[in-house]
């Protein structure tokens, strides 16, 4: 490991000299692209130099240590000395290890997320709902923006199916966790009964394409327009500005009607599309390694039920982490950050586990 963080530190430092060379500083793009790598270095850099300076404490404190005739209180005051950087070092060495940990190349990407009521009919549409305005509020408090792709909204004000995307650097990284089957049990809206209910929302999250990863053959496409309605089929736009995109090999059909504009319906049906091509592909690379290593924190599988709201408890349970939290109405409110940093910490704790044992 530590080889490895004497070749971080070397680099770390031909990069902060690079960036004094005039050839440099008029190449926007080279610079560009050194500050990216400094920037992704850093942390580890940083975090190496203060466990040098800690190791470097505890050889002082020991020769202290080691004198003849030393007075007892300076005695004591390196024995102090020598615990707290034991301490530190211990400490420093496990943060290290969580900053070498592998990348997610996606997590500095935006993201789609697409919400679909499953069974549960109204009841299903109307939590579809509850989950998209969660999910908003959350992508406000974390300063990302947020714009809407395609709705499919019922009578009832529901949603059978809402697709978004949310922009802003780490935004997958917040919301990558969230793909999986999200199950709620309350008394539904539309029953008067006082019979509680359990419904289901499947909830997928795409990393956001790049142009250059994805490239589609314009002959692939069969492009068609029509109207934008909402709920009931009532026609909101009288013209065909509405866009659905079938992209012929794969058979994957992507709709958008949220603008008025034609070319900017065509625009985001293709950053949809596109990231689910990405998703298909980055799938299919590692279904082979996931086969033989399943990680407890998933993050694609759209089948797997994850979470579970129950509102007459005033609880949800994230059943990947066992994590129990009796708040459902602040949760609901988009305070979901427990939840997150739980599956992340999950997450790597997986990794670093699976890292020892290979």
């Amino acid at each position: 490991m530590f080889d490895k963080l004497l070749i971080f530190e070397k680099r770390y430092e031909e990069l902060n000299q690079k960036l004094y060379d005039p050839s440099v500083a008029a190449d926007a793009a080279r610079f560009q692209d050194i500050m990216k790598e400094l920037k992704s270095i850093e942390p580890v850099v940083l975090k190496y130099r203060e466990y040098s300076k800690e190791q470097q404490n505890l050889r002082d404190s020991k020769a202290i240590l080691s004198e003849s005739g030393l007075q007892k209180e300076l005695k004591e005051l390196a024995e102090m000395e020598i615990d707290s950087a034991k301490d530190s070092i211990e400490r420093l060495t496990e943060e290290i290890k969580l900053l070498l940990l592998p990348k997610d190349p996606n997590d500095e990407r935006n993201v789609i997320i697409e919400i679909r009521a499953g069974a549960g009919g109204e009841e299903a549409a109307l939590f579809a709902g509850v989950l998209y305005r969660m999910y908003s509020m959350y992508a406000e408090s974390k300063g990302f923006h947020t714009e809407s792709v395609n709705i499919n909204e019922t009578e009832l004000g529901g949603f059978k199916e809402i697709s978004f995307m949310i922009e802003g650097g780490g935004a997958y990284s917040r919301f990558k966790f969230e793909s999986g089957v999200h199950r709620v049990q309350r008394v539904p809206e539309t029953e008067a009964g006082g019979r509680v209910h359990t419904s289901t929302v499947t909830v997928a999250v795409l990393p956001e394409a790049d142009d250059v990863e994805i490239d589609i053959n314009p002959t692939d496409l069969k492009i068609d327009t029509f109207r934008s309605s909402g709920a009931g089929g009532q026609h909101i736009n009288k013209t065909s500005s509405a866009i659905r995109i079938t992209h012929i090999p794969s058979g994957m059909v992507v709709e958008c009607q949220d603008e008025r504009s034609q070319y900017k319906n065509k625009d985001k049906a293709m950053k949809v599309l596109k990231s689910r091509l990405l998703e298909k592909k980055q799938g299919e690379q590692t279904s082979a390694v996931a086969e033989e290593r399943r990680s407890q924190v998933g993050t694609g599988d759209r089948s797997e039920r994850i979470r579970t709201y129950n509102y007459s408890q005033g609880r949800v349970t994230d059943h990947r982490v066992g994590l129990t939290l009796y708040r459902l109405e602040d949760i609901l409110n988009g305070n979901i950050d427990e939840i997150i940093d739980s599956l992340i910490t999950a997450d790597r704790a997986e990794k670093l586990k699976e890292g020892m044992e290979s």
